[in-house]
């Protein structure tokens, strides 16, 4: 790790996140390279290895951040609300996901390859907000649900984050696959992420 103030250092990761978030947004992961991210920086190719020595690293972070954004918006709905039926929790929970488009992006990678080429140190970071996440979901249940049974909360959490890995996949189509669905004559039906969320959280609680 290169000299400077720990206010560089974020600064600098930061930076290098953002330039990986923005290029995602129209090139896919196998074609995005640190090259083309350090092209994207105010500083050279080889200064990101002072801060990430793998493109999987840089997309861990990503995802790290996207975790993190998504575990503000659920300490605001708790905040927000002092009571919520279950309609209003699915509700909230489907569109806090809504919003975090680049979160189900990611997910919907494989995380071994991700995992397995970022350095322990990187993994323990993220598993510590990954970890964050599954306990603000819980907060939830247990706030707005205070009466729903331990095994209950834990059975939802067990099922729903699984089920958050398949959800880009199953609302992000392209021409191509719809036309391949058609063709096939496969009679899908399709849902935005919101949709299906909705009516996955619902499903969960009972509702």
């Amino acid at each position: 790790m290169p000299k400077g103030s720990e206010e560089l250092t974020a600064a600098r990761k930061e930076e290098i996140i953002t330039a990986c978030a923005e290029l995602y947004k129209t090139m896919s992961f196998k074609e995005i390279t640190i090259k083309e991210i350090g092209n994207a920086t105010s500083f050279t190719r080889t200064s990101i290895y002072n801060y990430f020595q793998t493109k999987e690293e840089i997309f861990l972070a990503l995802l790290q951040r996207e975790y993190e954004l998504w575990i503000d918006g659920l300490k605001q709905i708790q905040t927000e609300h002092e009571k919520m039926t279950k309609m209003e929790f699915a509700d909230a929970l489907a569109r806090s996901l809504e919003e975090r488009h680049n979160l189900l992006k990611i997910m919907s990678m494989n995380h071994y390859d991700m995992e397995d080429n970022s350095r322990i140190e990187r993994l323990i970071e993220f598993k510590v907000v990954y970890g964050q996440s599954l306990t603000e979901v819980r907060n939830c249940l247990d706030k707005f649900f205070s009466d729903m049974k331990v095994q209950d909360k834990q059975d939802f959490i067990f099922s729903f984050f699984p089920f958050m890995f398949g959800i880009y996949p199953y609302t992000v189509v392209t021409e191509k696959q719809k036309e391949a669905m058609a063709q096939a004559k496969v009679n899908y039906v399709y849902m935005s992420i919101y949709e299906i969320t909705c009516a996955e959280v619902k499903k969960l609680l009972g509702v």
